[in-house]
C-alpha cells in the first residue's frame, strides 16, 4: 500500500508547521515515521493512503502484519467458450496463490446463457474468477491476470480502445472489483496451448458440468 506521512514539526522555539513526505510504500513510511519520532519534535503524525484513509502508526503496523499473513503471489488464468447455435457460454478460471509457504489452486467454472459472443464470454470468465478471488481474503497486492483473448487483455491493459458498450460494461465490473479489493492488475497474453486448464473448465461448463474445487499443490 502506498501512503504519505504527515506530521506537525515543532521547533525548539515553538514554531509549528505541517510537513508532508513523498508517496512511498507502507514499510518505508513506517521506518521514516519512527525516525521522525526520535527527534522529539513531531506532533500529530499520521499516514494517508491513496483512498484518503487516515492511519496511526499502530494501525498501520497491525494492518501490515495481517497483510503478511494473507494470500500472496495471486495469479488468475481465464478462458471463455461460446456456442453460436445454442447461444450458451462456458466460463472457466484457475486461481493460484500462496498462503505462507503453501501453494494453492482454485478451479471454478460457470455456464451462462445470456451472453452475446465469444468476447463477452471471455470477459465473463475473468469476472467469474475474480468473484472467487474475493473468497480468499486477499487485498492490496498485485494480481497477475493471464488469458489467450487478445481483446480482453489488450483492452483491460489500455492497449486497445473499447468501442462496444457491451464489453465496456464488463470492463467496468472487472475494474470495480479490482478497486474494491485494492488489487493492482498485471495483464499478460498467453498462447492457447498455455491455457488448457482454464479452457477445459470452460468447455465442461458449456456441456453442463460445473466445477468448484480448491487443493494444496506440491511446491515446485
Amino acid at each position: 500500500m502506498l501512503v504519505i506521512v504527515k506530521w506537525k514539526y515543532k521547533t525548539p522555539r515553538g514554531i509549528q508547521s505541517w510537513m508532508t513526505s513523498d508517496e512511498m510504500g507502507s514499510n518505508e513510511a513506517m521506518l521514516l515515521a519512527r525516525d521522525i519520532a526520535k527527534t522529539g519534535r513531531s506532533i500529530d503524525l499520521y499516514f494517508l493512503d491513496d483512498r484518503g484513509t487516515k492511519w496511526s502508526l499502530k494501525e498501520l503496523e497491525t494492518f501490515t502484519t495481517k497483510k503478511q499473513e494473507r494470500p500472496a503471489s495471486i495469479e488468475i488464468v481465464f478462458d471463455g467458450s461460446f456456442d453460436k447455435e445454442s447461444k450458451k457460454s462456458g466460463c472457466g478460471a484457475v486461481i493460484y496463490f500462496y498462503e505462507g509457504r503453501r501453494k494453492k489452486r482454485i478451479r471454478v467454472n460457470r455456464s451462462m446463457d445470456y451472453l452475446e459472443n465469444n468476447n463477452e464470454a471471455e470477459y465473463a470468465a475473468l469476472w467469474v474468477g475474480l468473484q472467487e478471488v474475493k473468497t480468499i481474503d486477499v487485498e492490496d497486492t498485485e494480481i497477475l491476470i493471464k488469458g489467450d483473448s487478445q481483446v480482453v487483455i489488450n483492452q483491460l491493459s489500455g492497449e486497445w480502445a473499447v468501442y462496444e458498450p457491451l464489453l465496456n460494461r464488463w470492463m467496468d465490473r472487472i475494474e470495480e472489483t479490482l478497486r474494491d479489493l485494492r488489487l493492482q492488475p498485471i495483464y499478460k497474453h498467453i498462447a492457447r496451448d498455455e491455457n488448457k486448464e482454464a479452457h477445459r473448465l470452460a468447455v465442461q461448463a458449456l456441456k453442463g458440468t460445473e466445477i468448484s474445487s480448491s487443493i494444496e499443490l506440491d511446491n515446485e
